[in-house]
């Protein structure tokens, strides 16, 4: 498969990522937690995994893709607890956003690039039933490595 030219800008996010956070439920509470960024089929997706060291958060799965009609990128989130979400995200001057506007339950996590890429602080806020706009989860990421280029796919085309 060939990489996604829609998701290519995102190469500087493969690898791992050690993570400190915070939440409103657990005040007082440092969170330690993991993420990896891996391309799959040759850099058509993106999959990033996640995990948090507390018994609270759950460990979560997006792929990340795009629809090149549309020329939007989207996220699609998936966690042990059985939740699954779609957002949209988008590249920004300094950094990205993923977001996802429901009635019901609405989410944004703005991630501000530090240390030439080598730090990521993410702010969460969620928003229930068009109330107001809550503090949500806040990450911030540490690289722990990066790979250089995507994995290129042995598989062959058969015609």
């Amino acid at each position: 498969m060939m990489p996604n030219p829609y998701l290519q800008p995102l190469q500087f996010l493969v690898g791992e990522w050690r993570t400190i956070g915070a939440h409103p439920l657990v005040p007082d509470t440092q969170l330690h937690g993991k993420v990896v960024f891996d391309w799959i089929l040759g850099g058509a997706y993106l999959q990033m995994t996640s995990t948090i060291d507390h018994p609270d958060f759950p460990d979560g799965l997006a792929i990340f893709g795009s629809d090149n009609e549309q020329e939007e990128t989207y996220l699609l989130y998936f966690d042990e607890r059985g939740v699954s979400r779609k957002q949209h995200f988008r590249l920004e001057e300094n950094g990205w956003k993923w977001w996802r506007d429901d009635p019901e339950f609405s989410q944004r996590f703005i991630i501000t690039l530090e240390n030439e890429g080598n730090t990521m602080v993410g702010k969460g806020e969620m928003r229930k039933k068009s109330g107001d706009w809550e503090r949500d989860l806040d990450l911030t990421y540490y690289r722990i490595w990066h790979m250089v280029q995507p994995i290129q796919s042995n598989m062959q085309t058969v015609n």
